[in-house]
């Protein structure tokens, strides 16, 4: 074996990852070092070495620079001891060695290296809080501008020179949050990118301008809105009063119904309304449009403010059109005074037939003024206030406007303004016998809230005529409504009606079932907020309606949660295997990072030890399958981050011929590279492993088309047989307990930080534990989690199903 092949080899058992020997064995000076410093150690290499260690070791051949360094061993030494943890450390202790060459004692190194010097996170704690003190005015006017400053100044403090410098960040996040508070957009500094030179830019031609970041709020549609004060007015003193209420300031409005649960669509309602806002400096308020009290119930009020928070935004206020039904009802009398309204008594048929729609619901017949609409004001007065004091039932008189029924716009026809309804109102009581509709209220609630832009989807842009009309016939301000496209998810469904069918009969197992594309059933599911926000904003805002394929939308999560979370290993359908020629006590602790590649997410101690669980469909007895290439009784197989192989021994099977447990031998000292590496979980008493889970749960799509409601036998006929498995023995390693408790993982996500989002528990549950299963996908504990049982939820594979 060449040197190079045996100092490869020996990394390799280090636990060095393969990019990192290439990087060594690439510099001929640091791989020369990095040999003699393996056999310069007295104290016995362990296989693998903590990670720490390693990197250490690396650092050391490093500073080396290829020289042959006296007494160099004291130092390797240290680190292997322990005695020397840190790169500071190691940096002073390789100092004083090569100044000092022969003359070196490990006393001495230790002394300079600060060997046996406890810096404690509350010892950091205090020359924080010092620090900022004395530098408090700078730190309040640059805000979290001056991070980078801080962290670097509080680095050279003298008493922190031995701090464990991974405590500094989030010690200094914490005493930051509490001077200035959470992030805002003072401290959004927006990237700024050259324009390139045009071809031929001659010598001091003028520069170009900077280009701006690309946003979504920024370009197409939303980029192309007016500013405040460009919407036109019937009456331009109207503008003017406006102006002094919004300070100029953008106001927008997310404006749900309260009669159901929000879905996938209302996500990029909600991040084109409060996202315009926040973009602009603006404002944005929740507001309830509750005018239905036949259908509103409080859990839907609960629901969509959650969901919204969820989302990572706040309302600049929460209101409800309920809250201006007096208002309202004294612009329907003004309506009715300026002869723009009257009271009619047609049945529904009528008011079709008047409208010029034929039997079969299509327009196109002659359009009829109703027999109510020459009466006079004051009878129209007369009997709207009656309507108001409950002399009518329900379909007994409504309120209708009069437009333009000569108008090609089906939205000028006389539409209702008020009729009687026979309900009770969460908010209002017994008060009213009359509830204002979508027509009358929508456009006037946005004047009395001063809204700069109206965002709604293309369903409603005939709406858009009638919406002004009424505005200008009532001498009120004019907001501006605009219509973007909708966003559709294909192989679903978001009709509350079939949703309901879904719940009610049992399909599913509620309104927050993962399978559906409800917000709460995507929640429930794992899927993070970021993630959604990141999926709206790479399809845009456009006029045209967005219809996204759902493989479309799960790859868009996919990539998110790679990036975002921690990696375990996880069996989903356990079998036993029994290392025969390791003894009873055989213990090796491996260090294996939460993230490869990524040192942000940290690592976790997992003991390897004589008996493990592997998944039962990474082992066959059939030898003559050449396609599979885990373990079968010739071939031996890699467990994942174990430094050899397994190979097959024997099996024992039940009385039905299952096999029960697997018997194998490890190889140790032979380093053939096996065909895969499959996942495992320690079986100890020991280290509590493995943590059992109640229920896995892996959800599949609910429909087998693009199209359910397609279906010549109804949605129902084309759901998924398969679309929910459920494994009941599945295990997991013990490092759940610690990705439990570090949940929501902490790691810097430039989607989470655009949008400044932070998942608490106010808003969230169970499901902020995320992690990615080894081979298996990427999992969520669901909310029917307990003290006493794991449930878990795939939010989605590892990858896309071939058969999708």
């Amino acid at each position: 074996m060449s040197s190079i092949e045996a100092l490869t080899a020996k990394l390799n058992q280090l636990g060095l990852e393969e990019v990192k020997v290439k990087e060594i064995l690439k510099n001929k000076k640091v791989s020369t070092a990095f040999e003699a410093i393996l056999t310069e150690a007295t104290v016995p290499l362990e296989y693998p070495l903590e990670k720490q260690k390693r990197l250490l070791l690396h650092q050391t051949a490093i500073l080396s620079k290829g020289d042959d360094i006296p007494k160099r061993s004291l130092v390797v030494d240290g680190i292997l001891k322990g005695d020397l943890k840190t790169a500071t450390q190691v940096d002073e202790a390789f100092k004083y060695v090569k100044s000092r060459a022969d003359d070196s004692n490990v006393q001495e190194m230790n002394d300079v290296s600060g060997v046996g010097v406890v810096v404690t996170d509350e010892d950091v704690k205090k020359e924080v809080l010092n620090y900022i003190e004395e530098n408090k005015d700078e730190i309040t006017t640059k805000r979290y501008q001056s991070f980078p400053k801080v962290m670097a100044e509080i680095r050279t403090i003298p008493a922190l020179k031995w701090a464990n410098a991974t405590s500094f960040k989030p010690i200094i996040d914490a005493e930051l949050l509490a001077l200035l508070g959470p992030k805002d957009e003072r401290d959004v500094v927006k990237k700024e990118k050259k324009a390139k030179k045009p071809a031929g830019d001659a010598k001091g031609s003028k520069k170009e301008e900077p280009v701006k970041t690309r946003s979504m709020f920024a370009e197409g549609f939303l980029g192309e809105l007016h500013k405040v004060g460009e919407n036109p007015q019937a009456y331009p003193e109207l503008m003017v009063e406006h102006l002094k209420a919004t300070k100029g300031q953008v106001h927008t409005r997310f404006p749900p119904e309260p009669n159901g649960f929000l879905h996938i669509g209302h996500s990029k309602a909600i991040m084109v309304n409060f996202g315009f806002a926040k973009y602009h400096n603006g404002v944005c308020y929740l507001r309830y449009d509750d005018t239905n009290p036949e259908a509103e119930e409080d859990i839907y009020f609960k629901s969509i403010l959650k969901m919204v928070k969820w989302l990572g935004f706040t309302p600049w206020k929460i209101t409800y059109s309920s809250d201006y039904f007096d208002k309202l009802y004294e612009l329907a009398e003004d309506l009715i005074n300026r002869d723009h309204g009257y009271v009619c008594k047609c049945t529904s048929e009528q008011i079709r037939a008047g409208r010029g729609i034929k039997e079969d619901g299509t327009p196109g017949g002659e359009r009829v003024a109703c027999v109510h609409r020459s009466q006079s004001i004051e009878e129209n007065l007369k009997e709207f206030r009656k309507m108001r004091d409950g002399a009518y039932k329900p379909g007994e008189a409504i309120l209708r406007m009069k437009m333009d029924l000569s108008s090609p716009n089906p939205q000028f026809w006389d539409l209702i303004a008020y009729r009687v309804l026979d309900a009770p109102h969460p908010r209002t009581g017994d008060k009213w016998k009359i509830y204002p509709t979508y027509d009358f209220t929508h456009c006037l609630v946005d004047s009395f809230e001063n809204i700069t832009h109206s965002l709604c989807t293309t369903e409603f842009y005939l709406s858009r005529a009638s919406y002004e009309w009424l505005c200008d016939a009532l001498h009120v301000y004019r907001p501006a409504q605009r219509e973007y496209g909708r966003l559709n998810i294909t192989g679903t469904i978001m009709s509350k009606r079939k949703i309901a069918k879904l719940v009610n009969d049992k399909y599913v197992r509620g309104w927050d079932d993962p399978r559906l594309f409800t917000l709460e059933g995507i929640k429930r599911r794992g899927v993070p907020p970021g993630a959604i926000l990141n999926f709206v904003n790479t399809l845009g805002v456009t006029t045209s309606t967005t219809n996204i394929q759902v493989v479309r939308y799960e790859s868009s999560v996919r990539k998110y949660l790679e990036d975002t979370v921690p990696r375990l290993m996880l069996i989903l359908d356990p079998v036993e295997v029994e290392i025969d020629n390791l003894d009873e006590d055989f213990e090796e602790l491996l260090d294996i990072p939460y993230k490869p590649g990524n040192d942000k997410f940290g690592s976790r101690k997992v003991p390897f030890v004589k008996r493990i669980f592997i998944d039962r469909s990474d082992f066959t007895e059939d030898d003559s399958d050449s396609s599979f290439f885990r373990l079968k009784p010739t071939q031996p197989v890699g467990l994942l981050k174990v430094p050899f192989n397994i190979s097959f021994k024997s099996v024992e099977k039940d009385a039905s011929g299952n096999v029960t447990k697997i018997h194998v031998n490890y190889d140790k000292d032979i380093t053939k590279k096996p065909k895969t590496y499959i996942q495992w979980v320690p079986k100890s008493e020991k280290h509590n492993s493995p943590i059992k889970v109640s229920e896995t749960r892996i959800y599949n799509q609910l429909f087998n088309s693009e199209n359910p409601s397609a279906h010549p036998d109804g949605f129902l006929a084309d759901i998924n047989a398969n679309s929910e498995e459920i494994y009941k023995n599945s295990v997991v390693e013990p490092a759940l307990n610690e990705v439990i408790k570090r949940s929501p993982w902490d790691v810097e996500d430039a989607s989470a930080k655009e949008f400044n989002i932070v998942e608490d528990k106010d808003v969230s549950g169970p499901e902020i534990v995320r992690f990615q299963a080894l081979r298996v996908g990427y999992f969520a504990l669901d909310k029917d989690t307990t003290d006493d049982k794991v449930v878990l939820n795939r939010i989605v594979s590892l990858k896309e199903s071939t058969s999708k």
